[in-house]
């Protein structure tokens, strides 16, 4: 971990002094928003005591998608998973499937907004890993739909209130596949939050500057298992014209409450930086780097008893060659070698993993349809020995885990409106 600590203050230090330019690829820090969507507007209109009209918009927006995903070592599953979790998403091989079908609602005035975001589809379900379905007044098939459901309160011009269930600030990608230039997700995402509910307040000091302070329930669960609460935050700069800058923090107690009501000592923690330049009108770069902490239980599952670490860091480049063609790629380093989040090897040990990844963009029909076809590489730390030989982390086209690394080749197709 010394050599990954020594990369991630190198990167940071390297992000924190770059040029200018202007971010388009990053969602204002927050996975919960599709900034690149088109949408269908309506007019709501009520009465001022005055007599004037005031006018509301609610708008409705979405997408869908799907994928084919071949993969050279021809697994005999049919999945790109490999021994655990070396994808998020897109995890079958050899067919075509759905991904996420998104619905999302909005009502805005001047003092406030409320947002109903509902998916469905095997990618909706991979999103709710935390929960599982129960007796009515628990989990039902109605509260898994929900991704978001939230309300900003503006209670000033520099000051806005949110509260409700909503996407995580930690990260650079997102759950929805039109706002990521890349179809495949990274570990880094697939191995952070997801959602949070709770309550948290932004304040703006300037355009360029704006602090956000929230209280949270525990990740990626509906119902809160403990009696503590998460602090999360996000600090925004703008340190110049088209450069945007985003510093995270979560700290949690993940632990189940006995049957008591005491939560025994444990914490996640993650510290993440986001950062993206427009470098010019056709050039995008963009960096997430993050580190993470973890002591005692997390979600049900036992956890260390002394802190462990973990982190990764990811480079994103793209460049739009065109309005129907444009072209990106990422690498990206994950090291859990002390075994503490989900991504693990054949013998469940903890590992490490590095990424490339090469993506087209067509955009057609007006800009509803984008196609995406799409390299990856995934080469896994070997596990070593003679008698180590299926023991690897990728499955062969006999079954037999003989494989340290995958390449695949895909299509997703995505239609937004």
């Amino acid at each position: 971990m010394k050599k990954f600590n020594l990369l991630v203050l190198c990167l940071f230090g390297t992000f924190l002094a770059f040029p200018k330019g202007n971010a388009e690829g990053k969602t204002d820090g927050k996975k919960e928003e599709t900034k690149t969507e088109s949408k269908t507007e309506a007019k709501a209109e009520g009465k001022k005591e005055d007599g004037e009209e005031k006018k509301g918009t609610f708008t409705f927006s979405g997408y869908a998608d799907s994928y084919y995903i071949g993969n050279f070592n021809k697994p005999a599953s049919r999945k790109n998973l490999g021994a655990t979790n070396a994808r998020a998403f897109d995890q079958k091989s050899g067919q075509f499937s759905l991904g996420l079908i998104q619905t999302k609602m909005q009502y805005s005035n001047e003092k406030s907004d409320v947002v109903i975001d509902l998916t469905f589809g095997p990618n909706a379900d991979l999103g709710n890993y935390g929960n599982v379905l129960g007796a009515l007044g628990s989990n039902t098939n109605t509260a898994l739909a929900i991704k978001q459901a939230y309300f900003n309160w503006k209670a000033s011009s520099k000051f806005t209130l949110t509260a409700g269930q909503f996407g995580t600030h930690i990260g650079y990608e997102v759950i929805d596949a039109p706002v990521n230039f890349n179809y495949s997700l990274s570990n880094l995402f697939n191995n952070g939050p997801f959602y949070h509910i709770g309550v948290k307040g932004t304040y703006a000091f300037s355009d360029k500057v704006s602090l956000m302070l929230g209280l949270v329930n525990n990740v990626d669960n509906l119902n809160d298992n403990n009696r503590k609460k998460g602090l999360i935050s996000q600090l925004f700069i703008n340190p110049a014209k088209g450069w945007n800058v985003y510093l995270n923090f979560i700290n949690s107690n993940e632990a189940n409450a006995d049957d008591k009501g005491n939560t025994p000592d444990a914490f996640y923690r993650v510290f993440d930086l986001t950062t993206s330049l427009q470098a010019t009108d056709k050039l995008l770069l963009g960096l997430n780097a993050a580190y993470g902490a973890q002591k005692g239980e997390y979600q049900g599952v036992p956890g260390p008893s002394s802190s462990k670490t973990w982190g990764g860091a990811a480079g994103y480049l793209s460049y739009a060659a065109s309005d129907l063609f444009s072209i990106g790629a990422r690498y990206e380093f994950f090291d859990n070698s002390s075994g503490v989040r989900s991504l693990l090897n054949k013998k469940g040990l903890g590992t490490n993993v590095n990424s490339v990844t090469l993506t087209g963009n067509f955009t057609l029909a007006d800009g509803h349809l984008l196609i995406k076809p799409e390299f990856r590489l995934d080469a896994y730390e070997k596990v070593a020995g003679a008698a180590e030989t299926k023991n690897q982390q990728f499955e062969d086209s006999n079954g037999d885990f003989t494989k340290s690394s995958q390449s695949t080749f895909g299509l997703a197709f995505i239609y937004k409106f």
